[in-house]
């Protein structure tokens, strides 16, 4: 029995053993969403954790305005005109009508948000899908969408800005669509870029050769492999778009009156500048730190999202 043993091993390696697939495609995906993690704490830091503070407090209060112990945004009262921070009933100071910073500030931050979450959905939107066709298709189709993208980056943003606001009036809806037309080319551009990049892989030629049309795949192969950069430059358009509107509601162009904004408040207290800084100072320090975190929140999804980055840092 022994020599028939050594005689079937004979020159034989012993054979390894297999880990059927279904449990390697487990430990892959545990893999990544373990690396997944490294990178999400690798790409947090104070700072950072500071700023997603600021914007979860300011979405909540935003979403909650109508609930909180505040009073209303637009109600005066002459009588408590331009009363100090931390006055009776009044936290933040009142302005020259008696009505109340803080219920303003509040209010002023949901007016704020809705038009740029508003012009950022409408950049998205419109900068995608000139960037994808152009990129994609080529030929007329490139020529078309990209000379569009010129045109408007031919124009100064303030002055276009201006130009529409004054022909068309103030107000959040105008705001939304010439601000996010506004801020379509930076996304037509990016994703024009990635798509040239993407559209030679072997798995969009695999979708092709499987029979996928070619809408199926720009939007179901392509569009998922470019959007990580689409993403991250999502923050920095709401910062550009809260810095945009503040300006325009600052120069009479923007929200109208008496809706809260905080460009607006900058405007109206800055005849009381010398006596009540505070008027100013306040909303120009949402606005900035506004600014700041979703410029920190851009960052971090950059180093988030971005393997590479990961990968250059280790070397």
């Amino acid at each position: 029995m022994m020599s028939n043993f050594h005689e079937q091993n004979d020159g034989k390696r012993p054979r390894k053993a297999t880990v059927p697939a279904t449990v390697q495609t487990l430990i892959d995906s545990a893999e990544e969403r373990k690396k997944g993690r490294g990178r999400l704490l690798e790409a947090l830091s104070p700072l950072r954790t500071i700023a997603a503070v600021f914007i979860v407090a300011v979405l909540i209060a935003t979403v909650a305005a109508d609930w909180l112990p505040v009073a209303s945004p637009v109600q005066q009262d002459i009588a408590q005109k331009l009363q100090p921070v931390g006055a009776d009933g009044f936290v933040l100071g009142s302005d020259q009508f008696g009505r109340d910073i803080l219920s303003r500030l509040v209010f002023g931050a949901r007016t704020e948000l809705v038009v740029a979450l508003g012009a950022t959905a409408v950049a998205i939107i419109v900068g995608t899908v000139l960037g994808l066709i152009g990129g994609f298709y080529g030929r007329w189709a490139e020529t078309i969408t990209m000379r569009a993208v010129d045109v408007i980056l031919a124009f100064p943003p303030i002055i276009l800005a201006l130009l529409v606001v004054t022909i068309y009036g103030p107000g959040v809806v105008t705001l939304i669509f010439v601000m996010g037309l506004l801020f379509a080319p930076a996304y037509a551009r990016l994703t024009y870029g990635q798509v040239l990049t993407v559209k030679s892989a072997e798995y969009v030629e695999a979708s092709q050769v499987f029979g996928a049309s070619k809408r199926a795949t720009l939007f179901s192969v392509v569009l998922p492999n470019v959007a990580t950069p689409i993403i991250v430059q999502m923050p920095l358009t709401l910062a550009a778009s809260i810095l945009l509107e503040s300006g325009l509601s600052y120069l009479g162009l923007g929200i109208v009156p008496p809706t809260p904004s905080w460009g607006f408040m900058v405007a109206d207290g800055q005849r009381y500048m010398t006596s009540n800084p505070e008027l100013v100072l306040i909303p120009s320090l949402m606005i900035a730190l506004s600014i700041l975190a979703f410029g920190l929140l851009g960052d971090f999804l950059r180093d988030w999202l971005d393997p590479r980055r990961s990968m250059a840092k280790n070397y």
